[in-house]
C-alpha cells in the first residue's frame, strides 16, 4: 500500500545529489522509505550551482525516482543550503532609550528587524543568530523586563551570494518541485550530531566533504561561526593524480592507502605502492602528499576558530563527512590544534531505521540529509499515482502548506531560510504595509493642515469680527461727541 505520509528532503552534494523519503513514527524515530542519488560533479562544483538547467534536470529525476519507489506523488520537498561562499559576520545594532526604561519585547523585535534589514553588497541575509543583548554594561541573553537606558543587539548574520540563492530557486522552479522549507545544512547536520553538552560547553564541528569544508562553532549553546573552506576530500585526490594517473584510480588509492597521519618511524623507504602493472609510487612520497593536503585543511579549519572560542572547546572537535573516514584523521587533527578531545561522529543521534546500504554504513555521509530530513514537519505526500498509467504524472501537485501566510524572517525558526516566493510575498506584503501606513500618514497630515487652517480662518473670522466692533464703537463715538456739546 502506498504512503500517505511521509517527508522528503533533498541534499545537493558537490558529489553527488541526494534524496530521501522518511516517515517520523509515534515514538520519535524515522523510518526511510527511499533514498536515491545521481551524480551531481558535472553542474554543482563545491556545494555551488553552474549549471541551473543540469539541476533542474537532476532535481527532476530525483523525484521522479522517489515517487516510483513511493508511488505516491511529492507535493513539496525540504532543502538543504551550503557550500562554498556561506560566511558569518557579526553586526551590532544600537537603540539609545528614556533613562530608567524597561526592556519589552517590541524594542528587540526592532533590534532585530534593523539587523536583518543590513545590506551587503551582492550577499543575501539567510539567517541571524542572536549571541547576547547589552543592557547598559551588562551582557543577557533575555533583556525583556530589564531597566536600562541602552540597549544593544549583538547578531551573527549568515550570508550567501544573491546570485546562488536565486539559482537555486530557480531550479527547483524548473524543476516544478515547490520547496517546503529552506534550511541551513551546516545548523540542521550540527542539531543531528552534536550533543547538548557539546552545544552549551564549546565545541568545533567539521563536516570534511569531497569539495569543501564546513566549520561551525558552538558555544553555550549559541552558534558562533559559521565559515566553508573550498577545500576537500577531493583536492586530496587531484594531489594523488598529479602523479600521472586517472582521478579513478587516485580515488581509489586514496581509499586503499591513504592515512592522516603516520609516524616517521612505521615508514618503509624502501616500499612502493602500485599505480598500475608497469608503475608503483614510494611510499614516503604517497604519504607526504597526503598528509601535505590534509594539513593544509586543518589549518584553514583551525584558523576559523574565533581567538576567543580557541580555548573554550570543552567539548572539544567533532568530525563528520566522508573525509572523516580516513585513517588517523583524529590524531591529525589533535597534533595539529592540540585538542585532545575529537570525536568522529559516524551517524546522528535520531533513531533512524533503513535497510538501503548507504544510510545502514554509518559512514558519516548520509548525515546532512538525516538532518534535513529530522527537520521536516509537514506532510509531502501527495495523491497516490496510478501504477498501470504515467508514474510520474501527479509529480507537479500543488503543495499542502502554499496558501499560508507568508512569515517574517523573525518568525522563522533557527536555520530556517526563506524562500523566494516566501520572500517575494512578505516584500509584497511590507509594501503593501508601508503604502498603507502612507496614506494614512498623509490622511493624517491632510487632516491637520484641513484643522489648521480652519483655525486659521476662524482666528481671522474673529479678528475681522472684533475690527468691524471696534469701527462701530469709533464711529459710534465720533457721532455722538458732538451731540454731547
Amino acid at each position: 500500500m502506498a504512503p500517505k505520509d511521509f517527508i522528503v528532503a533533498i541534499e545537493l552534494g558537490s558529489s553527488k545529489m541526494t534524496g530521501i523519503a522518511g516517515k517520523k513514527n509515534l515514538d520519535g524515530s524515522i523510518s526511510v522509505l527511499a533514498v536515491v542519488t545521481e551524480d551531481s560533479s558535472t553542474f554543482i562544483r563545491k556545494g555551488v550551482i553552474y549549471n541551473i538547467d543540469k539541476t533542474a534536470q537532476c532535481i527532476s529525476s530525483i523525484v521522479k525516482r522517489l515517487t516510483a519507489t513511493l508511488k505516491t506523488s511529492i507535493s513539496q520537498v525540504y532543502v538543504g543550503v551550503g557550500g562554498q561562499s556561506i560566511r558569518s559576520i557579526k553586526n551590532v545594532i544600537v537603540k539609545n532609550l528614556a533613562a530608567d526604561t524597561i526592556v519589552t519585547q517590541e524594542m528587540v523585535n526592532e533590534l532585530m528587524d534593523a539587523n536583518r534589514n543590513m545590506s551587503y553588497q551582492d550577499q543575501e541575509i539567510l539567517d541571524a543568530a542572536t549571541q547576547e543583548y547589552k543592557v547598559d554594561n551588562q551582557y543577557q541573553l533575555d533583556p525583556v523586563g530589564i531597566q536600562c537606558a541602552r540597549l544593544e543587539g549583538n547578531f551573527l548574520n549568515i550570508l550567501w551570494r544573491k546570485m546562488f540563492y536565486r539559482n537555486l530557486n530557480k531550479c527547483f522552479d524548473l524543476a516544478g518541485v515547490p520547496i517546503a522549507e529552506m534550511y541551513l545544512a551546516p545548523l540542521a547536520l550540527a542539531d543531528s550530531v552534536l550533543t547538548d553538552a557539546e552545544k552549551r560547553s564549546g565545541c568545533a564541528l567539521v563536516d570534511l566533504g569531497a569539495d569543501t569544508t564546513t566549520v561551525s562553532v558552538y558555544y553555550k549553546n549559541i552558534l558562533r561561526h559559521l565559515a566553508v573552506i573550498p577545500l576537500g576530500s577531493n583536492n586530496i585526490t587531484k594531489d594523488i593524480a598529479s602523479l600521472q594517473m586517472e582521478e579513478s584510480t587516485a580515488e581509489e588509492m586514496k581509499l586503499k592507502y591513504g592515512s592522516a597521519w603516520t609516524d616517521n618511524g612505521e615508514i618503509d623507504n624502501n616500499m612502493s605502492l602500485s599505480i598500475d602493472a608497469d608503475r608503483s609510487v614510494k611510499s614516503r612520497e604517497f604519504i607526504s602528499i597526503v598528509e601535505g593536503r590534509i594539513e593544509e585543511i586543518i589549518e584553514n579549519v583551525w584558523y576559523q576558530v574565533p581567538s576567543e572560542y580557541a580555548d573554550r572547546l570543552l567539548g572539544g572537535i567533532i568530525l563528520t563527512g566522508g573525509g572523516s573516514n580516513m585513517k588517523n584523521i583524529e590524531t591529525a587533527f589533535r597534533n595539529h590544534t592540540h585538542i585532545d578531545k575529537i570525536r568522529i561522529a559516524k551517524f546522528v543521534t535520531q533513531s533512524i531505521s533503513a535497510k538501503d546500504p548507504m544510510i545502514a554504513a554509518h559512514n558519516g555521509t548520509m548525515n546532512t540529509i538525516l538532518g534535513l530530513l529530522a527537520k521536516g514537519d509537514m506532510n509531502c505526500a501527495g495523491a497516490e499515482v496510478d501504477a498501470n498509467g504515467d508514474l510520474f504524472k501527479e509529480t507537479k501537485a500543488a503543495p499542502v502548506n502554499q496558501d499560508r501566510e507568508p512569515r517574517k524572517p523573525n518568525e522563522l525558526g533557527p536555520g530556517v531560510i526563506q524562500t523566494e516566493a516566501e520572500k517575494q510575498k512578505a516584500e509584497e506584503e511590507k509594501r503593501r504595509q508601508e503604502e498603507a501606513e502612507e496614506a494614512a500618514r498623509r490622511a493624517e497630515e491632510e487632516a491637520a493642515e484641513a484643522a489648521r487652517k480652519a483655525e486659521e480662518e476662524a482666528k481671522k473670522k474673529e479678528n475681522r469680527k472684533k475690527t468691524v466692533g471696534k469701527l462701530k464703537n469709533f464711529f459710534k463715538n465720533l457721532i455722538a461727541e458732538p451731540e454731547e456739546e
